[in-house]
């Protein structure tokens, strides 16, 4: 693992009466710096030595910590890394989109341990909901008593105000206002008993690569996923910002423009859904563009020349939303990712940056465009993350 430069999550207090945010703590300072010595968390965390092999023990115990092999070569007793234990914990992340939803179990790591996809034309809930207890039931079926009990919850991503998009995924209008109204914890909890967590599904993504990506690097990034349609997240001082209403970074709703030069949000300047709809013009059939793993480097020359354009297009939507957002929040990197093969994604930051180059950035302070390392699956991935988030790590909005 490349080095990580930790900004503290947070000092510790020594008092009785805070064991548990001192355990939160310290899993936070391995998730994020890896597997660290006790010496090294007692300098990090500002807690007494002792203390500090207290709570390593009693989480070694546990399940959720374990020993590495000792580091030898400085004078006196060897020091014993503590890593996160992968089996401590496990959750299960559901993504619901516009042409598929993917259900994961990931353990304490983030490594998916079990995947399952449901392709459709539109979203019908009754439809995600049965893959949903299916498919609980599939990844279920061979844990012990005491993995299934080491489940933390479900966190469930989908898009902000999904009955909106009718238009933009084919559905007949009306067809999806059934979403207005659901309640997914009492859905759900007519088949399990396992925790719900709900969120945004860009802020989701922005979640996994804040967590498990390259996010880690920053104090403060803004993250654009491009996915059906484009959406984003931001992290702030290392924390994920949900917003009020759970809304915050909507960056498909930027204002932009389309090629001809008429105004238009982001959302229709810079989706995955503008590919398929020009593959279908081509006579292209667009749900190769879903396969998975996904490659769509077999898909013949005039699928080139449509991903070619729609690149640039692209490319050109995002570079001037990235000066927007940096003209508001002064983040340090814009990380781009989104549900295409990693060659994609990487011609998309490069053809970003050419573009920042010739663009008015005066009063900006210099930031980075990077492309993230999660992938596709950061939806599903950081659905499953908010589970494992809420019960043992920290979320902070500030250092010490």
């Amino acid at each position: 693992m490349d080095p990580v430069d930790l900004r503290r999550p947070g000092a510790g207090a020594n008092q009785q009466g805070v064991r548990d945010h001192n355990e939160r703590l310290i899993l936070t300072l391995i998730q994020r710096q890896g597997a660290l010595s006790g010496r090294e968390i007692a300098r990090l965390a500002g807690l007494s030595p002792q203390t500090v092999s207290v709570i390593l023990r009693a989480l070694e115990l546990d399940g959720f910590l374990s020993r590495q092999e000792p580091q030898r070569g400085r004078v006196g007793k060897p020091s014993v890394p503590m890593a996160l234990a992968a089996d401590g914990a496990s959750s299960l992340g559901l993504k619901i989109g516009r042409r598929s939803a993917d259900l994961v179990m990931c353990d304490l790591l983030g490594q998916v341990k079990g995947q399952l996809q449901a392709n459709y034309r539109w979203p019908v809930p009754q439809d995600v909901y049965s893959f949903l207890e299916h498919g609980i039931a599939r990844l279920t079926r061979d844990m012990t008593a005491d993995q299934i009990e080491r489940i933390a919850g479900i966190g469930i991503a989908k898009p902000h105000e999904i009955w909106n998009w009718h238009e933009a995924v084919g559905a007949p209008p009306g067809t999806l206002d059934v979403w207005r109204n659901i309640d997914f914890a009492a859905e759900i909890a007519r088949t399990s008993s396992i925790p719900v967590f709900l969120e945004n599904d860009a802020t989701a993504a922005c979640r996994a690569e804040h967590v498990y990506g390259r996010g880690r690097a920053f104090r403060d990034f803004a993250y654009f996923f491009v996915g059906s349609f484009i959406g984003g997240g931001i992290v702030l001082n290392h924390s994920v910002m949900d917003g009020a209403t759970g809304n915050a970074a909507a960056f498909g709703s930027l204002p932009s423009r389309r090629a001809d030069g008429t105004a238009c949000q982001l959302i229709d300047a810079a989706s995955i859904w503008l590919l398929e709809s020009r593959m279908t013009r081509a006579g292209l059939d667009p749900t190769a563009l879903w396969r998975q793993p996904q490659d769509w480097s077999g898909l013949g020359p005039v699928f080139a020349e449509v991903l070619d354009s729609w690149l640039s297009e692209t490319a050109s939507s995002i570079a001037a939303a990235a000066i927007t957002v940096c003209a508001v929040v002064d983040f340090e990197g814009i990380i781009v990712d989104g549900g295409f093969p990693a060659p994609v994604r990487q011609d998309l930051v490069d053809q970003i940056n050419a573009r920042l180059s010739d663009l008015d950035r005066r009063g900006l302070s210099p930031f980075q465009v990077l492309g993230g390392k999660v992938g596709g699956n950061a939806r599903a991935i950081g659905a499953a993350c908010a589970p494992i988030f809420a019960r043992y790590f920290l979320n902070t909005h500030g250092t010490h």
